[in-house]
């Protein structure tokens, strides 16, 4: 935030913190933090002034600034989530009773989000797509400014005492109780520097490559689940690059490519799903849980400390899953749909755990977990709002061998696994005992074996949330299974997941398809980018394929509870048709890499007579 005396005689650029209010305690996200903060100061530098880093109570800390500063106007950049709009109305009563001027300015988002809740009747908008014809009924989002030069400041100077660094530096890692011994460089180095000079590499000067980045569906190997150096995302959440310059260099690249087309809303996806869960949050106070949550069903997850903290320490006996885990604790980031593998095991894939411990997780460890993104997104891949094909699974064998067939990536996280073949890389308990050791790595003593019956466990929460869908679409008197068939179960290597030999003889009902054999063969014979969908139609083969067999309803012993909406008739009805088209977007990539969940999310919203709809590709999304 900047302050300022006299009119603007004196000005002074202040980041106010408390260490525990900080919201980061993980090395990599704090180091991220202190090299933008760095690098903001050496900016100012040029500028002939200096960023002033103040540790207190904002209660305490202003009145006395204002005082001693003898400032007379406070402006700092608006905060749409719950949170920062409670201390930012704090921090207002500080200055209104010290008499100072404050300015609050839109920069941190593309829109009003108000504006975009007052178009909606006074509802923030909970399908993609009507967040979409809302915004293309306002106008463009405004221009960024020009970055500040000795010229625009004029004779407005900054008081630096000889003492400045000790007083108001930057702290440093060690300064915060952080062992730093053995600290390897950042992957992602902080600052608006790194993040200009990642837009340009990002967005040109080679168009058709910055085409084909931004606006192309990737060929999928395990390069793009690798940190890239034209990802964006950390650099938006933290404030690095401004949205609109992104914005604006967007429409400038369309029209440099299509010199003589007009952009259409669907250029902006990237940046316009982090609005669309901006806009969904800004509300709603309890966004990040479940209890409360008006938009979010009560699904009874289960409570098991001991699966959360093997999940989150990348334990679970899944290469593929701790692979991921692994590149997150280590780096901060992970692709969007390494996000989508993960929270689908946590949740309603394998380990029935509440998104809510996940996104505990990702707010702890994630570069770019912006809190509403980061939310909105969990209850996306679970279910538990705004995405309602629950029947779609991601297998934690056989997805990532879809996308990196050769292992590539788990042997860069889990260098114990790296001497596997690829054939037992992502299911190496089916290894011969011979060909373990020839690894050097002893499936139950040198890595662990898998923590969870994939086949089994997917099928019975499959049938779980189809029970809870069904008592909900009871309840409205709504026809929420009207696309779902009764029988569907995702089509997976039994021999991979639960390292026992398929049925020769006849399957029964509640069978689940062997992925490999006639399978593997009819999917590496057909075209690598499509196969026949359930509805006749093509359908994107990375996304797990669905088999047709019964499940076994659950049994009483179960004990299962069915949720129910916390707004009771605010759900709305599932279309009935396009399955296939919702899984091509389900897993289309974009937000840079990382950043948007499924674009084909069915979202749950307070008007019931609205269509849901798929929206664009949309990606991280995930917070990204």
């Amino acid at each position: 935030m900047g302050i300022c005396n006299s009119g603007c005689a004196q000005a002074f650029t202040v980041f106010l913190y408390l260490v525990s209010h900080l919201r980061v305690n993980v090395l990599c996200v704090l180091r991220f933090l202190l090299q933008c903060l760095e690098d903001l100061d050496s900016s100012l530098r040029k500028l002939n002034s200096r960023l002033f880093v103040i540790r207190g109570q904002p209660a305490n800390i202003f009145p006395r600034l204002f005082k001693e500063w003898k400032i007379n106007r406070l402006t700092f950049e608006y905060d749409s989530e719950p949170f920062g709009k409670e201390r930012d109305a704090a921090i207002k009563k500080l200055a209104s009773e010290a008499g100072v001027e404050v300015a609050v300015r839109i920069s941190h988002t593309l829109y009003d989000l108000d504006k975009i809740i007052e178009l909606n009747g006074g509802q923030p908008p909970l399908t993609y797509k009507r967040f979409q014809t809302l915004v293309s009924s306002m106008d463009p989002p405004e221009a960024p400014l020009e970055p500040l030069t000795l010229e625009l400041m004029g004779g407005c100077t900054t008081p630096i005492s000889e003492n400045h660094q000790e007083k108001f530096g930057v702290p440093a890692l060690e300064e915060l109780g952080f062992d730093t011994e053995g600290l390897a460089p950042a992957v992602w180095p902080g600052g608006e520097s790194e993040a200009l000079a990642r837009i340009e590499r990002h967005l040109g000067p080679d168009l058709s490559t910055a085409w084909q980045e931004n606006f192309e569906r990737p060929k999928m190997n395990s390069s793009p689940l690798l940190a890239s150096p034209f990802g964006l995302s950390p650099y938006l959440r933290f404030g690095c690059l401004s949205c609109r310059l992104f914005h604006s260099k967007l429409t400038e690249l369309y029209k440099r490519v299509k010199q003589n087309g007009t952009p259409s809303i669907s250029l902006y996806d990237k940046l316009l799903w982090r609005e669309f869960f901006y806009t969904a949050a800004t509300n709603n106070p309890r966004f990040d849980r479940m209890e409360g949550n008006p938009i979010c069903l009560r699904i009874p997850w289960e409570r098991n400390p001991e699966a959360l903290a093997k999940w989150a320490e990348a334990r679970t006996g899944f290469p593929w899953i701790d692979a991921i885990m692994t590149q997150l604790r280590q780096e901060g980031w992970i692709h969007h749909l390494s996000r989508h593998a993960v929270a689908c095991f946590l949740t309603r894939g394998d380990l029935w755990i509440s998104w809510e411990e996940g996104m505990k997780v990702f707010e702890e460890l994630l570069l770019d977990a912006d809190w509403s993104v980061n939310a909105g997104s969990w209850m996306c891949h679970s279910c538990s709002s705004f995405f309602q094909q629950f029947f779609h699974c991601y297998c934690p064998v056989g997805f990532g061998r879809r996308i990196d067939p050769n292992g590539d990536f788990i042997r860069h996280y889990l260098p114990v696994l790296r001497e596997f073949p690829a054939k037992f890389i992502y299911d190496p308990w089916n290894a011969p005992e011979e060909v373990q050791v020839a690894a050097k790595c002893v499936i139950g003593v040198d890595y662990p074996k898998p923590m969870v019956n994939h086949a089994e466990a997917s099928r019975l929460n499959i049938e779980r949330m189809r029970q809870i869908y069904q008592q909900l679409s009871r309840y409205r008197g709504l026809s929420l299974l009207a696309t779902v068939p009764s029988n569907h179960v995702e089509d997976l290597n039994m021999n991979a997941v639960s390292g026992t030999a398929p049925s020769h003889g006849k399957r029964s009902r509640s069978s689940v398809l062997a992925y490999r054999g006639r399978r593997e063969r009819r999917v590496s014979a057909s075209s690598p980018e499509e196969q026949p969908g359930l509805s006749g139609t093509k359908h994107r083969s990375i996304i797990h394929a669905l088999g047709h067999r019964t499940v076994p309803k659950l049994s009483p012993s179960h004990g299962h509870r069915f949720a129910v909406p916390h707004n009771p008739g605010h759900l709305s009805r599932l279309p009935g048709s396009g399955t296939a088209k919702r899984e091509r977007e389900a897993e289309h990539s974009s937000n840079h890499g990382e950043e948007h969940p499924t674009s084909s999310a069915l979202k749950v919203q307070r008007h019931s007579r609205e269509e849901s709809c798929e929206g664009p590709e949309g990606g991280q999304s995930f917070s990204s």
